[in-house]
Parts: C-alpha cells; structure tokens; sequence
C-alpha cells in the first residue's frame, strides 16, 4: 500500500489566480441572452443584481484571472484543502484502484462553497453593496455566504427551499449563528413564492422557485445584489482552486488520475475539480476520464434537453443554454437538497456536449451505502449530495477488482454530513426511499422551453 494518507500543501500554495476554461476550450459557449430581447445580454443588463467585477468574469476569455490578496487571506482559513489516499477504503474494497479524495469539508461552513461565497462578498463590498440575496437547497450555500457576508459586514438574506427547511434545522441555526435572516420558499415575500403557493399551498419548493425569491429581492432593492452559489461561469472559475490545488496534490503522490468524479447539480464543485484536469487534457493531451454523478430524481445532464431556459420558475434570469428539465420543473424531496436543480452549469453543459465529459445517475439508497462505508473506513460522513460522487468511485474501483488491473480515482469530497444525520437515521431504520420524478411533470415542464431563435 502506502505510507502516505494525506497529501498538504503549505499556505503560499494557494492559487493566484483561477482558472478559466472558455480559454482552452475548442468552441466558445452559447452567448447568454436577454429574455425580452432575445439578444445576447450586455453588462449593463446584469449590473442591477451583480458588481461589474463578477459580470466581467462572467463573460471572461482570459486562462488566468488574479486572485485579489484579501480574498486569498482568508482562503488561509482553510485552503489548500488536503488531498486524502483512501487507503482503508481500498482494503475494505479489496481492490488494486488507488482512490484519491480531495476533502473540502474542511472549510468553516463545512464544504466547498465558501471558495465562491468569499470572493462575491468581497467585490460586493468594494462596489459599495451592503446587502445580498440568495437561495440555497441543502443550506451548504446559504451558510457559507452568511459566513463571507459576517467576515465582510454584508446583510445576508437565504431563501432556503421548504424540504431541507424543514429537513436541516441546524443548517437554519448555522446561517442565523453568521447572521443571516433564513426564510422558507416558497414564501409570502415575494410576488414569485405567492404565485407558487396560490397554486399549491403544500409546495416543498426548488432552487428554481428560490431563485426566482432572492432574483426579485435584488432587482428591487438599490441596496441589495444577487449572490448565486453554483451554475454561473463566475461561480465554476472561483472551484478551480479545488482542482488546481489537486493537480499538484497528485503530483505530490505520484500519480494521474484516469478518472475525476465530483457529484453535479448546478454544477460548481464539479466543475472545481474537473475543469482543472479538463484544461491539463486540452492543452497538454493528459488523458483523463472526468465523470459527473447526478441525481435519478433530478436527472439534468442524462434526461435534460439541452436548450436555452430560464435559470428560475418567474422567468427573472437571462436565458441560457443548458441541460436543463425545465423551469417549472420541480423533483421529489431526496435528501440531496443540494442536487434539487432543474437545470445544470452551462458550462459543465457545453463541456459535456464537446464530449469532455460524461455524466450517470444513481438513486439516494446507493449512495447512502457508499456514505457508510466510507465514513466506517475514512471516518469522514460525507454529505448527501457527496455520497453520489462516493458511489461512483466505490463502482470505478470495484470495476478494477472485476478487471483485475489498477486504475488511479480522484472524487471530491465536496462537503460533511454533521447537519444531515437525519438523512442517515432515515437509511439505518430503512425509511429512505429511492424516489423517482414524474414523466407526465417533466415532459410537461419540458413542453414550456421558451422558443429561441438562436438555436
């Protein structure tokens, strides 16, 4: 085996600047466009909910973008993040893989979000902003920007959808410890929540009704800007320190990765691990496999058109092209609250339709497996939405037992699951259901793409 288990790199190591693919990618992604016009957006459309320092990354073509110095000093809280050698994983497996994990719990909210979080504070603040709103599915997001918006003396209000409101109080409790306001969406709030809950007053909500909420708060509100935690090109670019902390990390450990795992549902940790190695596969010919891990009830990258579609129930956002079920689309209550999203990064989407990446769905029961038997090995209890990029790996290293040959494996480990035990107490007692979404919603929520002519 190894005498090694963990992989660290010193402070001075964190990235100074991120990485941007659109660079090095061999076609340039769909143009976003305006819903009213139908016209590719313009900065002057975006700057009623973001800075102009993010809506320039946004439409950035630059490799490279600086890292600002206060950000990078409290990225010193807890980057690098360290990259693990499962190594009691691979004897309980009995299996010739060698399986990598880059561990982004580490972080004070508890997952990889905080690497968006602190930089959209931080130019939300120098553009003189002093209020964000925002949604959150499983509350990872919602708690990592209540955590940036203490550290830069922002006012923060979640929107936090009403299953895993109701699922995860202490996810509640965490934002409200930062300082946050945490309301449940589908709310009486906003025009958006009340349209939903005129049409049903039981609705356990989605990220696409959430985000349609904080949107409207933005857009109405001099003081306030929009903070979005996963799906927009600015959040992926923010990742890329996952990855590129990782590159070195394996080289540390001697090995490429044949296969990147990261479980996908906007898209943001995914793309901070893989995108990374992608850009080392493009302009270097390292060959690696890069794998995202969705979801069965909320299949955006397998079942998904790729279209463009709203990023929201109210039609607020600019339209984009994406995997994406549908707007109005609205997945059964798993417990992966995090992977509850219509749509996915286009991005990650374009990148898949280049045929950079490949994507599988798994049900939660499998993954929650996975989830225990890697916290009884690695003694980590991963978060729900982690244990899908866990299940993929477990499968690539038993597949190498079945082959007979090794292989190297990479997942991130993008967050722990201390404030969803409830989840894990619903496995253990058997109450844990592999829920499945309904054809007659999707193909109708699918039915309602808006017609683009750019396409």
């Amino acid at each position: 085996m190894t005498d090694t288990f963990k992989f660290l790199l010193p402070e001075n190591r964190i990235p100074r600047a991120w990485y941007n693919i659109v660079a090095d990618l061999p076609a340039p992604p769909p143009a976003v466009l305006h819903p009213g016009t139908g016209k590719p957006i313009g900065p002057d459309d975006l700057a009623a909910i973001f800075p102009m320092a993010l809506i320039a990354q946004e439409v950035a073509t630059e490799r490279e973008i600086e890292i600002p110095e206060p950000v990078r000093e409290i990225y010193k809280l807890w980057r690098p993040s360290p990259l693990h050698r499962a190594v009691r994983l691979e004897r309980a497996l009995d299996t010739p893989a060698r399986i990598f994990y880059k561990y982004e719990g580490v972080s004070p909210a508890g997952s990889h979000k905080p690497n968006t979080a602190v930089p959209q504070a931080f130019y939300n603040r120098e553009a003189g902003i002093r209020k964000l709103s925002t949604e959150t599915g499983a509350g990872q997001w919602g708690s990592s920007l209540a955590f940036a918006g203490s550290l830069f003396g922002l006012e923060v209000k979640v929107y936090m959808v009403r299953v895993s409101y109701q699922q995860k109080p202490y996810r509640r409790a965490l934002m409200e410890t930062y300082g946050a306001s945490c309301i449940a969406s589908p709310s009486t709030e906003t025009a958006a929540g009340r349209a939903v809950l005129e049409q049903d007053p039981n609705s356990p909500g989605s990220l696409g009704i959430a985000i349609s909420e904080a949107v409207e708060v933005a857009a109405h509100n001099a003081d306030t800007n929009y903070a979005l935690g996963s799906v927009l090109n600015h959040v992926a670019l923010h990742q890329t320190v996952i990855g590129l902390e990782a590159i070195e990390q394996m080289e540390m450990a001697g090995f490429w990765p044949d296969v990147v795992i990261g479980c996908a549902g906007g898209g943001s940790n995914f793309a901070g691990i893989a995108f990374p190695f992608v850009g080392k596969k493009l302009r270097e010919g390292k060959d690696v496999r890069v794998v995202a891990v969705e979801p069965a009830a909320c299949p955006t990258l397998t079942r998904g058109t790729y279209a463009y579609d709203f990023g929201d129930i109210a039609h607020l956002t600019p339209l984009m092209k994406m995997h994406t079920l549908g707007s109005s689309f609205v997945p059964p209550g798993f417990h992966a609250g995090g992977l509850r999203y219509h749509g996915m990064a286009p991005l990650v989407s374009h990148a898949k339709e280049l045929g950079l990446i490949e994507a599988r769905t798994v049900h939660q029961n499998p993954c929650f497996e996975a989830g225990l038997m890697f916290a009884r090995s690695e003694g980590i209890v991963p978060a729900p939405e982690s244990t899908h990029a866990v299940r993929a790996a477990i499968d690539e290293a038993l597949a190498a037992k079945e082959e007979g040959r090794p292989r190297t494996i990479l997942f991130n480990l993008s967050g722990h699951g201390h404030f969803d035990m409830q989840a894990y107490t619903d496995y253990l007692s058997g109450k844990l259901e592999d829920r499945d979404y309904d054809e007659g919603c999707l193909q109708a929520s699918l039915a309602a793409l808006p017609q683009v002519a750019a396409e």
